[in-house]
């Protein structure tokens, strides 16, 4: 491949034009070789750093971590356990949030299981969205309290 322009680089690497501007603008990629008509032009080299900036964004990495994962890649003589530490400390953290989804999703059963569904304005999900202790037919506030 030789170079191309930003719109066969999104195609190749599969990140948009757009995207690909903004990883230029925080300076996650180097500004690319500019024609004497100021379009953008890529190597084959930053096609394949733009598909391993969407493979680690896939992955759900920060983009400082992309940044730190970035330079390790361009680095040959890394040492691997820093891409290592990186990954596992990326990994307790997806497991923290997966930890916290499934917490809210078993509240949100518990409350749907107790919701009738039905006419009635008694509605358990409304009570604790509201942070009401007791819910609010059960005070006699009015509905549009």
């Amino acid at each position: 491949m030789s170079l191309v322009t930003i719109r066969q680089a999104a195609v190749a690497s599969g990140v948009s034009a757009k995207m690909i501007r903004h990883y230029e603008q925080i300076g996650l990629i180097s500004a690319p070789a500019r024609a004497e008509n100021r379009y953008r032009h890529y190597t084959a080299r930053e096609v394949h750093e733009l598909g391993f900036i969407r493979r680690a964004r896939d992955l759900g990495f920060s983009l400082e971590d992309i940044g730190l994962l970035l330079g390790l890649w361009r680095d040959c003589t890394r040492p691997s356990a820093e891409v290592k530490q990186i990954a596992l400390r990326h990994i307790a953290q997806l497991d923290e949030k997966a930890a916290a989804l499934a917490a809210m999703s078993r509240t949100l059963q518990h409350l749907a299981a107790h919701c009738h569904g039905d006419a009635r304005p008694d509605c358990p999900i409304l009570d604790a969205l509201g942070g009401e202790a007791v819910p609010r037919h059960a005070t006699g506030a009015s509905q549009a309290a």
